[in-house]
């Protein structure tokens, strides 16, 4: 009798975890950045790569980060999102053009229009390393005194642009 009640509690064991899991939204992956300094950057603009743009360049207002590429599906999934948001001149955009070719970024951008202040390269990868980027699309909230305070993985949605980011924009800007 024994060899049959252990079996199936471990079978009633996994069967509770495995339903926890799948009520689990994969898109929020814990940030050990939240509330932590923005990484330092210093990277050539996408537009004019002689001139760079670098983190203190942005201190003292609040921005959105978005990594971004040309060779990537989700990245066009939201795209249009983004375009709309940017029209709102809610926030400063800066896009970081993740691991992809300048003139295929610049031709993705020209076709599907850019929602961007600014976009820098980052071809190798190193500054999505720095912010601990899992993939592409990824968005970071950075407040005033350059802290990440939010950080959105995978497409960003009509719906978190009104429930998620202008309200902590609004937030963000009220602080001094």
């Amino acid at each position: 009798m024994l060899k049959y009640i252990i079996p199936l509690l471990l079978f009633i064991i996994l069967a509770v975890f495995l339903g926890l899991g799948l009520k689990l939204n994969p898109n929020d992956i814990p940030s050990p950045f939240i509330n932590k300094p923005a990484p330092e950057f210093s990277a050539p603009k996408l537009n004019a790569p002689e001139q760079t743009l670098t983190h203190a360049d942005l201190k003292g207002q609040v921005w959105l980060f978005n990594v971004w590429a040309s060779w990537c599906v989700s990245c066009r999934a939201e795209h249009p999102i983004l375009n709309q948001f940017a029209k709102q001149y809610a926030v400063v955009i800066i896009g970081l053009n993740y691991k992809d070719e300048p003139e295929d970024a610049k031709t993705w951008l020209k076709t599907l229009g850019n929602p961007y202040n600014v976009s820098i390269m980052d071809t190798d990868g190193r500054i999505g390393i720095d912010y601990g980027v899992y993939g592409v699309p990824e968005t970071f909230v950075i407040d005033k005194k350059g802290l990440i305070r939010y950080k959105h993985t995978g497409p960003v949605s009509a719906d978190d642009v009104q429930k998620i980011f202008l309200p902590l924009i609004a937030k963000l800007e009220a602080e001094s």
